[in-house]
């Protein structure tokens, strides 16, 4: 996934279950819901004693910790910082366990987070938990294993994106603040400076969007949601000039992902099944496929080039359950197939894709007999 791409969801309001309750690009009917943040990227090296056949599943190391509203992001070192609720652990690929590292500066949830080229990870926004937007911002060192503040952004954000441009700056954009108001501004952080500063705001004020770097180097927002409802419009960042231009409609999408396909193509997933391909030469979208209700599922793009969905909360037949169900699709067919399913049944998980082609889901929740939902500490590994 992109950094910055969905999987940066939470909740809009709230950091601690709450009963009955829509949750900002999903209906969730029941159950308990807790805020959220994901970001998934690679992890690190070859897993031979978890290997197992072409799609299935095998159960990993559990999370030492139990936490809905995590990130998850590749270091350098090839293991994944997972970081959320003032907490932080690390994930060895090698030997499946988690460890714990140091504390983050700030008890947030539903921040972003973002690789930097000098390995460090930027972890800004999101809310405290008085349910309040973060303007502040802190760096993970996995040299030390510490965190430390960093520059504030111009604006507090909550459920904004991020997204490392390839000069080494990280674009923010969209969100909404403590004033409940939609952001369509953006600014860049400096990490020769540690510093934010404002560029061109968008065209449209939006939360809850998809980010997506495209092979030209400008970065695609597309869908979201703001005062009038779910949006349909899409438009382009381009950093050598600081502004943003619009770009074809799509459909609606609601808690969208966006990957970026081999071919240059960008593939936007909502809940519902969704799905919408974007064409950069012609600036376009077209449906392609679709798949089963089911909403809070993970997308993964994986090294064949097909994209992994996994998992979620789905209304047929009911009651409303959690499925273990996966699903492929194909860039070259348009086509959604079935895959193995999941050991355990979660919504709302992070993926996250490892260098050996696996990929690891973990955390997440389950909907129980009574209607709850209980949070999940397992994680398992994907064999494509």
């Amino acid at each position: 996934m992109q950094s910055g791409g969905k999987d940066n969801r939470g909740c809009r309001r709230g950091f601690g279950p709450v009963a009955l309750r829509l949750r900002r690009g999903a209906l969730i009917p029941l159950g308990l819901i807790c805020a959220l943040g994901a970001i998934a990227a690679p992890a690190f090296g070859p897993t031979p004693a978890l290997a197992q056949a072409s799609g299935t599943w095998v159960t990993t190391g559990s999370m030492t910790t139990l936490s809905g509203n995590f990130s998850a992001t590749l270091l350098q070192n090839g293991q994944v910082l997972a970081a959320g609720g003032g907490s932080a652990s690390l994930y060895n690929p090698a030997t499946g366990k988690w460890t714990a590292t140091g504390s983050m500066t700030t008890v947030r949830s539903a921040g972003t987070a973002t690789a930097l080229q000098d390995g460090e990870v930027l972890i800004a926004g999101g809310q405290n938990s008085s349910s309040m937007a973060l303007a502040s911002a802190e760096l993970y060192n996995p040299a030390t294993g510490t965190f430390s503040q960093t520059g504030s952004m111009t604006d507090a954000r909550n459920n904004g994106t991020a997204t490392l441009l390839p000069n080494g700056e990280v674009l923010m954009a969209g969100g909404f603040n403590n004033a409940g108001t939609y952001l369509a501004s953006a600014e860049l952080y400096n990490p020769a400076t540690g510093t934010f500063s404002p560029t061109g705001s968008m065209t449209t004020a939006r939360e809850n969007q998809t980010a997506t770097l495209l092979q030209n180097g400008e970065v695609l927002v597309a869908a979201g949601v703001n005062s009038t409802g779910f949006l349909a419009s899409a438009e382009l960042y381009n950093p050598a000039t600081g502004t943003w231009t619009a770009t074809g409609i799509g459909r609606q999408l609601t808690a969208p992902h966006a990957v970026l396909l081999a071919n240059g193509d960008v593939l936007a997933v909502g809940n519902g099944g969704v799905t919408d391909l974007y064409n950069p030469v012609t600036g376009t979208w077209s449906p392609s496929g679709s798949f089963d209700d089911r909403n809070g599922f993970s997308v993964t793009l994986l090294g064949t080039g097909k994209v992994l969905v996994a998992g979620g909360l789905t209304y047929k037949p009911r009651p409303t359950h959690t499925t273990a169900s996966a699903l492929l699709y194909d860039p070259t067919t348009g086509k959604w197939t079935a895959t193995g399913a999941l050991n355990t049944a979660r919504w709302e998980q992070k993926a996250v894709l490892l260098q050996s082609g696996q990929v690891l889901v973990a955390g997440g929740f389950k909907v129980g007999g009574t209607g709850g939902s209980m949070g999940l500490t397992s994680a398992e590994l994907y064999q494509p």
